[in-house]
């Protein structure tokens, strides 16, 4: 509803890809608040995302984060981190859901920044695929520091998902450097 009372109109690509009946950890570039709107439009998926933990804070919103079964993310600090990755991998095996990631921490005026590894770490625990997602313009939706939103032409391109069945933690690494390879790839104008 946010999406069509912008005048945002999201074009989707490769969501058939994906099975509603399959737990995935999702990652895709972060350029806008409104890039989870369009997801959540997108996505054939019942979904969870991370958020900084400061967003739980926020009157309403925070409430609403927690209700919903969203997970925290404390930044700079490292074991805290890796306890609500945990948490997310075992929620992705009890629950049977799906969990998305902007693992480059945040969002970004412009291009993408290196990806941190915790969606990869993630994947491998919970055992499920991992998939490269792509968002297209929607920066020209909702650019940063900016409150008006825009309407906008936007595109969410889905890439084909990555087995993590029989990867170790030592392989996180290079699924990370592939994965920011293909998001790139994916959320390329062309």
């Amino acid at each position: 509803m946010l999406l069509a009372v912008s005048f945002v109109r999201c074009e989707v690509e490769g969501a058939a890809k994906l099975d509603p009946h399959i737990s995935y950890v999702l990652v895709a570039n972060h350029s806008s608040y409104m890039d989870i709107p369009a997801l959540y439009d997108a996505l054939p998926l019942e979904l969870r995302f991370f958020a900084k933990k400061g967003l739980f804070s926020i009157p309403l919103l925070g409430w609403h984060l927690h209700r919903a079964g969203h997970l925290p993310v404390v930044r700079g600090d490292a074991r805290a981190s890796l306890k609500s990755m945990s948490e997310g991998a075992k929620l992705i095996r009890q629950r049977g859901i799906s969990v998305l990631l902007f693992p480059e921490g945040g969002r970004t005026e412009e291009g993408i920044r290196p990806f941190k590894e915790g969606a990869a770490y993630i994947a491998i625990k919970a055992g499920v695929p991992i998939v490269p997602v792509g968002l297209v313009n929607m920066r020209g939706a909702l650019p940063m520091h900016s409150l008006l939103l825009r309407p906008a032409n936007v595109r969410v391109r889905v890439g084909d998902p990555i087995d993590t069945a029989g990867m170790t933690l030592h392989d996180r690494g290079r699924l990370n450097e592939m994965l920011q390879e293909q998001v790139t790839a994916l959320a390329s104008v062309n």
